[in-house]
């Protein structure tokens, strides 16, 4: 009772205080450009979508009015930037996004930052940091490891969500327990079904106030926060930096106070349960008594300390002098070059040593408080929060990298970093070591220039070895250096090459030298590697074919230069050159041979299906006029010619087969009518459902390319039956500008397309005969992700 009577007295006393210090928010100025505040005044409000969910967002129908965690930071943003407020309240996310995109809303607070979201919101950097915690009752006081649980010990979340994902993927071995929403967790875990639960800190904080749940306590966190932001529409680029803008204006003390107001749970952490403190007074206790002990045995040892004095002062001579040593060790690391920084979760520094003060070009003092991307521009947040993850995850050695660091005066500190997580007390930092490499970087770029010289001389030994050099400031373009194998080449020596008015480009034939001019003018703007092979005129004027090939470096001084060799290529450009004939006449012969074989399977397919029909319409008459005159006389006989009469139709079929199969006559129809005729035929034989898209009106092709075209569709689909093993199959035929696309697509199993010679001759085949017509052929396909077979041919001329 008199316990009871004291909380009392303490909560009458805290209250005015409590309510005096929330008596008005913290006014914050956005610093906006004047455009930005024009834009502003033209706007005249902003309409805020709110999803009502505790205690982010909720409605008090008694009172009229809107609470929560996202409401007073839309209420600070707007007394910040000086504009009214418009609010919408909606039910679930889904009919938010929908107001949305109907333009009914401008922003939304509160939202997390999606792949499916993006193509919606323009996101800003998160303001707030949500943990998921682990929960258990009062018996379990311990710390929980989660990946030191074992499969019997069951972990209550909700599902579906990420968090259970996280869990499933980051700890296989956990026996999860799903339930449709946190206070279903809790409950598992009051009736003992459930040894932990895992649960947001805001649900944790709505539900804590709830005496069925008092007796819980928070034994850990799972390492994966929500970070919350505010979404503005991505068709108002300009709202998302003045949001941006006034989010920054917004100390993070502040945004940590608004943390604590309504999303800090009311359960006691590990360190405030009941057990800690009985532990804690009995330690206490134990060591009262101790002292008590050391006092007494103190008195009784005081006379023989007394006689010790003198050997105490000689003891007290010796720590004055390693207290010198010591003051001179703070010294040294007072004065050492590593820099040291603590940072919080949300990038801004919390101490700095003086090494990394004096490295950035900051006084005393002035780097706290500062977020780090003033020190690394392009450590944007997310990245940030990248670097965070893995540092928390990972036990292992710190990660380090180099980079480029933004001293105060705006001059750039090359840097190696080294991080390393810290927990210190009941916050997380993450340590960042900095080390000045800017020596060390001078030497290696010196080490590098001079190997790189010796390699782009060693490498191209033969023919012409040369330097074409950029000055950075001029950009003048000089010859550095030119090889003595100048004179067997061209017949110039290097010094009358490595004249202004001479140079390589005076030496190249009148008909290459526009493709000269082209590579060589697109190396040096872009500063990239030369390549190009062309004619040359030696100084006899004999012709010969030359290669060029150079590499490109950036010296320390700004200045580009080029290594590089020119050789000749006369007798190789020969030999390929009678190769690409070889081949032409070769393709040609085999266009040829195509298409004496085409006509030959059309004649013969006219042939048969005319001949051959005729002879077998006059048998099927007079089989019919044997029926009509002596069938009624013989009823054997009347049998026998019914069969013979079945085999005339199974040999009429027959002739048609082999007329359509040596010749299509639906290739008269167009080649849009053939592809869906195949398909159907298609379908038929293999019972697998093949979908074709053809347009409408398409223009005339020849029966050449008709035919081609028609033919690997054919092999295309014989190659999906045999091998595939597909459920679909899609046939698409589409115009193209001058092109006609025809593309040929599986759900199978896939194959990986060998790099060397094809083993296929049907892909060799179709290949060819895309090359004859004109066009490109191209195999895309992965095991397990089907194939897709794309043909491209350009249309007739005259069409």
């Amino acid at each position: 009772m008199m316990r009871f009577r004291c909380l009392w007295v303490i909560g009458c006393l805290w209250l005015p205080l409590m309510g005096w210090a929330a008596a008005a928010p913290p006014a914050h100025v956005a610093p906006l450009s004047a455009g930005q505040q024009q834009w502003l005044a033209q706007q005249g409000g902003l309409r805020v979508g709110l999803v009502l969910q505790a205690p982010y967002a909720q409605y008090d129908r008694r009172l009229q009015r809107l609470s929560g965690v996202n409401v007073e930071l839309m209420k600070w943003l707007a007394k910040s930037l000086k504009v009214e407020l418009s609010w919408r309240n909606f039910p679930d996310l889904e009919q938010l996004e929908a107001a949305a995109r109907a333009g009914e809303i401008d922003l939304a607070p509160g939202l997390t930052q999606t792949p499916g979201g993006l193509r919606l919101w323009q996101f800003s950097d998160p303001y707030m940091r949500v943990p998921q915690l682990v929960v258990s009752d009062q018996k379990r006081t311990g710390a929980v490891e989660l990946e030191k649980l074992d499969s019997q010990t069951r972990v209550a979340v909700r599902m579906p969500s990420a968090t259970a994902d996280y869990l499933r993927g980051n700890y296989p071995h956990l026996n999860l327990q799903g339930v449709p929403a946190e206070r279903q967790a809790l409950q598992l875990l009051l009736s003992q079904q459930a040894a932990y639960a895992v649960v947001d800190e805001a649900q944790l904080g709505r539900l804590s106030v709830e005496p069925e749940f008092s007796g819980l306590v928070v034994v850990g966190d799972i390492g994966l926060p929500q970070l919350l932001r505010v979404a503005t529409r991505r068709d108002l680029p300009e709202l998302a930096g003045i949001v941006e803008s006034a989010l920054r204006a917004i100390p993070a003390k502040d945004l940590e106070a608004l943390h604590n107001q309504w999303l800090q749970p009311k359960y006691p952490r590990l360190t405030e349960s009941p057990g800690f403190w009985q532990n804690l007074c009995l330690l206490l206790l134990v060591l009262a008594l101790s002292a008590m002990a050391i006092v007494f045995w103190q008195r009784r040892q005081q006379h023989s300390l007394e006689q010790r004095l003198a050997a105490a002062q000689a003891d007290i001579a010796l720590r004055a002098a390693s207290e010198e040593a010591l003051r001179l060790t703070q010294f040294s690391i007072d004065q050492s070059t590593v820099g040291i920084l603590w940072v919080n979760w949300d990038s801004h520094v919390r101490y700095a040593n003086r090494a990394a003060e004096t490295m950035l070009g900051y006084p005393p003092g002035g780097i706290i408080d500062r977020p780090l991307i003033e020190f690394e521009p392009e450590l944007h947040m997310d990245r940030w929060l990248n670097l965070w993850k893995r540092a928390r995850a990972s036990d292992d050695a710190p990660q380090s990298f180099e980079s480029n660091c933004l001293r105060a005066d705006g001059s750039i500190l090359p840097a190696d970093v080294s991080l390393s997580f810290l927990r210190f007390r009941d916050g997380e930092y993450l340590v960042v070591y900095l080390t000045d490499v800017t020596e060390r970087r001078r030497a290696l770029a010196a080490l590098q220039e001079s190997e790189a010289r010796l390699q782009g001389i060693a490498a191209n030994v033969p023919g012409l070895v040369f330097r074409l050099e950029r000055a950075p400031v001029t950009g003048q373009i000089d010859f550095a250096y030119i090889s003595e194998g100048s004179e067997s080449l061209v017949g110039y020596s290097p010094a009358t090459l490595a004249h202004r008015d001479k140079g390589l480009r005076s030496l190249v034939h009148p008909d290459d030298k526009a493709s000269y001019h082209q590579t060589q003018d697109r190396a040096l703007d872009t500063d990239s590697d030369w390549s190009w092979q062309g004619r040359i005129l030696t100084r006899q004027g004999e012709q010969r074919w030359a290669e060029i090939k150079a590499i490109t470096r950036r010296l320390e001084g700004g200045a580009y230069v080029w290594d590089g060799i020119v050789w000749d290529i006369s007798e190789s450009k020969r030999i390929e050159l009678e190769l690409a004939s070889s081949r032409e006449q070769l393709r040609e012969l085999s266009a040829h041979l195509e298409s004496v074989r085409e006509e030959e399977k059309a004649r013969i397919a006219r042939e048969v299906h005319d001949e051959l029909g005729q002879m077998l319409t006059v048998l099927k008459l007079e089989t019919s006029m044997c029926e009509l005159a002596y069938a009624q006389l013989d009823p054997g006989l009347n049998e026998r010619l019914n069969s013979m009469k079945r085999l005339i139709a199974q040999l009429f079929q027959l002739v048609r087969d082999v007329a359509t199969a040596l010749r299509p006559p639906i290739l008269d129809a167009g080649i849009a009518s053939a592809i869906e005729w195949q398909a159907r035929r298609f379908e038929a034989r293999t019972q697998i459902p093949c979908l074709v898209q053809v347009p409408e009106n398409l223009p005339v092709l020849s029966d050449a390319k008709a035919i081609g075209l028609f033919r690997i569709l054919q092999e295309a689909l014989t190659n999906v039956m045999r091998h595939a093993q597909a459920h679909t199959v899609e046939l698409t035929l589409t115009l193209e500008g001058d092109e006609l696309c025809l593309t040929v697509s599986d759900d199978g199993v896939g194959f990986v397309a060998e790099s060397g010679r094809p083993t296929s001759f049907g892909l060799v085949g179709m290949r060819e005969r895309v090359l004859i017509m004109g066009g490109q052929l191209s195999l895309e396909s992965e095991p397990g992700e089907g194939t897709t077979l794309t043909v491209r041919v350009p249309l007739d001329k005259e069409t």
